[in-house]
């Protein structure tokens, strides 16, 4: 068995794909129209699929927008530096949530921040 994507509902799939690859590095990695069924398949990732998890990132052509609600909780990415990713994402007009630092009861370095549609996404230092 192996873990292959995680998806997201987005509603405006042209500002994700562009906050997933220009902010977070990600690659497009494929996408494709559904017209019957109104919506739009979106794949993303730091390498082939074969060898890497994707993110689906899925837009239904009537809905501009999604409720959270609360059972979800965050992507985690690891980064080289978390305090550099920080700022990158800060000059790209990325919303910081968390600043970096070490995490709560221990000495992890994290940081948060939110994608376009308010998901929110863990940076973490390699272990």
């Amino acid at each position: 068995m192996r873990f292959l994507h995680t998806m997201l509902r987005v509603g405006n799939l042209d500002k994700s794909i562009a906050f997933y690859t220009q902010v977070l590095g990600m690659q497009l990695l494929r996408k494709k129209d559904y017209p019957d069924g109104k919506f739009t398949l979106a794949f993303l990732g730091y390498g082939d699929e074969s060898q890497n998890t994707a993110l689906e990132l899925t837009y239904n052509w009537d809905t501009d927008h999604y409720d959270l609600g609360n059972g979800f909780g965050h992507l985690a990415i690891e980064v080289d530096d978390v305090y550099k990713a920080v700022e990158d994402i800060r000059q790209q007009g990325g919303e910081i949530m968390r600043e970096a630092g070490p995490m709560n009861a221990g000495t992890t370095i994290i940081a948060f921040v939110k994608d376009p549609d308010g998901y929110e996404i863990e940076l973490l230092a390699p272990k």
